[in-house]
């Protein structure tokens, strides 16, 4: 069988992980804590956003642990795929929307080919 790409988590790991940077570490996981808390969007919400973001930085350890917490939280499978296609949409209008830059340079170097 083949090497997975990325290695599986391990207790080990994250055990080097909190060691090496034991106060970075403890900040990190209270941040994390906060922000997945309740408040003003609801717990779902947050991992259902945690998910397509995921799917965005192409994460695939978080893709898996929010999309398990997602539907600890009662997300469907439909809300999780539609979450993912903002993802992608949102991925894509980044490129198009940044169609501008390219067109804008074009344009100053056609108009200085004409010259």
């Amino acid at each position: 069988m083949a090497q997975p790409f990325y290695p599986q988590p391990t207790s080990e790991l994250s055990e080097r992980r909190q060691a090496l940077a034991p106060d970075i570490h403890a900040a990190f996981e209270a941040f994390s804590r906060a922000v997945f808390a309740d408040g003003a969007l609801p717990v779902k919400t947050k991992q259902l956003i945690a998910v397509a973001v995921a799917h965005v930085t192409q994460c695939p350890y978080c893709i898996d642990g929010h999309t398990r917490l997602a539907r600890r939280k009662g997300a469907s499978e439909e809300e999780l795929m539609e979450a993912i296609w903002v993802a992608a949409e949102m991925r894509a209008g980044g490129a198009y929307a940044h169609s501008t830059l390219a067109l804008h340079a074009s344009g100053e170097v056609s108009a200085h080919e004409h010259r």
